[in-house]
Parts: C-alpha cells; sequence; structure tokens
C-alpha cells in the first residue's frame, strides 16, 4: 500500500507537542547527590524514564523497566531486532536563557528548552514513528525496541546496564545526532589534569571556577584574586574584555576582586563552535597577576598549552586521519580552590589510528615538568559502519526520498552517539543540515517542522529496515 508518510506525521503534532511538553518539563539532568534505590541516577532521569514509559503503555505498547536505569517500548516479534536508541537526560541547562528552559515554549515556529534537540525532541519523535506504524497496523518480520537510556549525557550507566541483561539488538539507530546519517563516530577518551592548591606570596588566586561538563565547552568562568592593587586589576579586565570575544562583570568583595567571563557554550565534539570562557579567563589573569606556586603552574598550563587549542597543536598531539577527520579536545571543566586542590577535564575526540594510551602518555609528559598528575576517565573506541551496509543504504534512501536531497552522503563526527554499541548502528537525525545546532547550549531548540518531518522518516525507515 502507498502511504504518504509526511501527511500522516502531519496528524500526530498537537498530541507529539503535549507529550514533548511533559518529557522536557522534567529537569532530568544526572545528580549522584540525590540518588536513591529507585533513583540510582538521581530524581530525574528515572522520573523522565517512567514519562517515556507511561506514554507507551498509554499507546498500548509492551514496556519495561530495568530498574530505573534503562527502559524500552517493544513492538512485533521476529527472529531479529530491530533497536531505536535514545536519551532521556539532558545537560544542565547553565546560564544564558531567554526562556525557562524546563518549559516547552513555542516562538516564530520552533520549541524551545533542555531537551527540545538533544534528545528529548528528536527521541519522542523516532518513538511516534514507531506508535504511527503500530496503528496503522503494518506487517513486520523484526522486533522493535525502542531503549531509552538515562544517563547518555555523562557515564552511559543505564544503557551498559541494558547490554549487560538484554540480548544485542542485530541493528539499529539512535536519533541523536544529525542527518543525513552517521555512520562513523570518533573515539572519545577523558582525562583529569590534578595539581595541588598552594600560591605564591603576592597576587593568590583564591579560586578558579569553570564548566559544567567535560563534553560542553565552558559558557561561564568565574576567579577570586587577591592582590595589593584591587583597582588596577579591575582596569585591566575591563580592556581585555573590549578587545577580545567575551564578556563578563567584575567587582570587590571582601575576598578580593570577583571576575567573571561569558563566552560561548557548544557541544564538546566540535569546540571550535564555542568560546571558552575558562581558558580566556586563564589567558587574563597570567597576563594581568604574579602568582606562584599551583596556581601560577596550574593558570599558565591552561592559557599557554590549551587556549584557543582545540587542534591540540601545543600538546602536540595533532592528528587526522583521511576518513574520520581530526583529533580534537575540549577543555570542559577547570576547578581551583587555594589551599585544596585543582583540576582540569579534558575531552578528547580521535580518529582510528589514534589511541586513548598515546594521549595519556603525551600528557604525562607534561606532567613531569608541570608537577601534576593525569588520571584517565571513560574511554570509547572510534567506530565505523561500512557505507556498503544495508542499514547504511535503506535510511539513506529514505532520507533522500522523503527530503529531496539526493547530494546527502553519511558521515563522520566526533559526537559520540548510543549507535555506536551495536555493530551495524549509526547515528540518524534529528538535526537538518538546514538548522543551527543549539545541543549543550543555551536556547535550545529545534524547528517544529523539522521535527515533524523527522518523524514522518522515522516511520519510514522502521518500516523499511523491518517490513
Amino acid at each position: 500500500m502507498e502511504i504518504d508518510w509526511q501527511k500522516k506525521a502531519e496528524t500526530y503534532k498537537k498530541h507529539y507537542l503535549l507529550d514533548l511538553k511533559d518529557l522536557v518539563a522534567i529537569e532530568s539532568v544526572r545528580d549522584d547527590s540525590k540518588k536513591s534505590t529507585d533513583a540510582p541516577l538521581g530524581p530525574g532521569p528515572a522520573e523522565a524514564l517512567n514519562k517515556y514509559l507511561d506514554i507507551a503503555k498509554r499507546d498500548g505498547f509492551k514496556v519495561k523497566n530495568l530498574d530505573n536505569l534503562v527502559g524500552y517500548v517493544e513492538y512485533g516479534e521476529g527472529d531479529e531486532t530491530l533497536a531505536i536508541l535514545a536519551h532521556a537526560d539532558v545537560m544542565p541547562a547553565g546560564n544564558g536563557w531567554d526562556t525557562d528552559p524546563f518549559t516547552l515554549t513555542e516562538k516564530d515556529g520552533n520549541v524551545y528548552g533542555r531537551g527540545t534537540s538533544d534528545d528529548k525532541g528528536p527521541g519522542l519523535a523516532a518513538y511516534y514513528g514507531l506508535k504511527l506504524i503500530k496503528e496503522l497496523g503494518l506487517k513486520l518480520n523484526k522486533k522493535i525496541r525502542f531503549i531509552i537510556g538515562t544517563d547518555e549525557e555523562s557515564e552511559w550507566t543505564g544503557m551498559t546496564h541494558y547490554f549487560d541483561v538484554e540480548p544485542a539488538p542485530t541493528l539499529g539507530f539512535s536519533p541523536d545526532a544529525e542527518f543525513p546519517l552517521i555512520n562513523g563516530e570518533k573515539g572519545n577518551a577523558s582525562f583529569t589534569i590534578n595539581t595541588a592548591g598552594t600560591n605564591g606570596e603576592e597576587d593568590r588566586l583564591v579560586s578558579f571556577d569553570s564548566g559544567l561538563r567535560e563534553n560542553m565547552v565552558p559558557r561561564d568562568a568565574t576567579a577570586t584574586i587577591e592582590t595589593s592593587n584591587n583597582e588596577e586589576l579591575v582596569v585591566r579586565f575591563t580592556k581585555f574584555l573590549d578587545e577580545l570575544p567575551v564578556t563578563g562583570d567584575v567587582s570587590i568583595s571582601g575576598d578580593g576582586v570577583d571576575l567573571h567571563v561569558i563566552g560561548k557554550a557548544a557541544h564538546g565534539m566540535e569546540p571550535k563552535n564555542g568560546i571558552n570562557a575558562g581558558t580566556y579567563l586563564a589567558l587574563f589573569l597570567q597576563q594581568a597577576t604574579r602568582l606562584g606556586g599551583d596556581a601560577d603552574r596550574y593558570i599558565n598550563f591552561i592559557a599557554n598549552r590549551l587556549h584557543d587549542d582545540s587542534r591540540v597543536y601545543k600538546l602536540g598531539l595533532t592528528y587526522t586521519d583521511d576518513i574520520m577527520g581530526d583529533l580534537t579536545m575540549n577543555v570542559g571543566v577547570m576547578k581551583f580552590q587555594t589551599g585544596e586542590s585543582g583540576k582540569i577535564i579534558l575531552n578528547f575526540r580521535y580518529p582510528k589510528g589514534m589511541d586513548d594510551q598515546t594521549i595519556l602518555t603525551k600528557l604525562e609528559t607534561f606532567g613531569e615538568t608541570e608537577d601534576f598528575t593525569v588520571t584517565e576517565g571513560r574511554t570509547m573506541v572510534p567506530h565505523y559502519v561500512s557505507l556498503e551496509d544495508p542499514i547504511v543504504k535503506t535510511l539513506m534512501t529514505v532520507y533522500r526520498n522523503q527530503t529531496g536531497d539526493h547530494q546527502a552522503q553519511p558521515e563522520v563526527v566526533g559526537g559520540g552517539t548510543y549507535g555506536r554499541l551495536m555493530e551495524r548502528g549509526v547515528a540518524f537525525g534529528a538535526l537538518f543540515p538546514h538548522t543551527t545546532d543549539s545541543m549543550h547550549q543555551a536556547n535550545e531548540f529545534q524547528p517544529i517542522n523539522d521535527l515533524i518531518q523527522a518523524l514522518s522518516i522515522y516511520a519510514e525507515s522502521i518500516y523499511e529496515l523491518a517490513k
């Protein structure tokens, strides 16, 4: 039978937006300080997971909750399983919003709110694509599982749990990136640089704080400086702001001079899309203060070795692969407290031909001269699915036919999605090439028409992969 997928998708717009409103209202940021038996990653992720499952139960699907860490919606039967892997957690909202980040706001054809682009908007569109197929009663020969993780933005605890206790899917996609299709993802490794917290005898760095997550370019940075000439520091900071692509403010308090720099947040997979407030603040402090001890080494390392260097020339780690592109580095978190400690968390996205141990060895070499230690965090190796795999060919055909963009080609990116957990897994939408990427940023948004078109594309894609 001939199906007008876009026309059918349009009939779901009203209810889709109502469900999206409910999901965005949940501040589903992982918070281990509030974890409990019923909410192992904090209350927000568990609540968002259960909202997804409640929506699916309302619509007549079979659902299962695995320990409030991950859950799935199931439809159909078959020896093979097609999986759609989405996530219900979101990044911290941060500052700079024009609207409440946890209230879905419609304006000029767009919906604004944390998760509208990453990943509640796209994930729900994929779910509605499955709902459309179910309500049309289309015959499939594969089991479909729509699987919802709860900490994709941090450690993937939920989705890892799924793969530990459930059979691995045969193939699938994650609606957590961009169209036309992502068939390759760089490796992903984070490293924490650790220092002590001593200061010198002249100016003193009381505190330095920038960054919310390692995979997010910091929008804000603050520092408190004790100095013998507060007024001179204020004048120099004001001049610094006038000359560089950041804004900010400064005040004098009982603790010293309080400095605040405002840059631009962005997804850590491409730091060039943001303006790192933390490294700019370190650059200013290097130029305008006379620090000593660990504080001096800490600020100098950020300013000399990390600032404005996403391709890692200054650390001697520059590397490019012809298929997967450049190695990149995001300086995601910077914190220093006098008398206690300092840390810097670096997130690297690396192509095949590079590995985490090479990066670690290079950082440790600098640590020997700069007096810091390095600890390695979570690591994921590069992932690639052949252009000849039927899942790539099928999804590309659906995308091209529905959009008319017959020049579109699969891409390799620095982002990491759940798609890489499957040998035949890719990332597929929902950000269109014509739409601004606002993931991990203030005023995150998606055009409503884009989301409904994605719903249509997902519905046909599920059908074509499983019919």
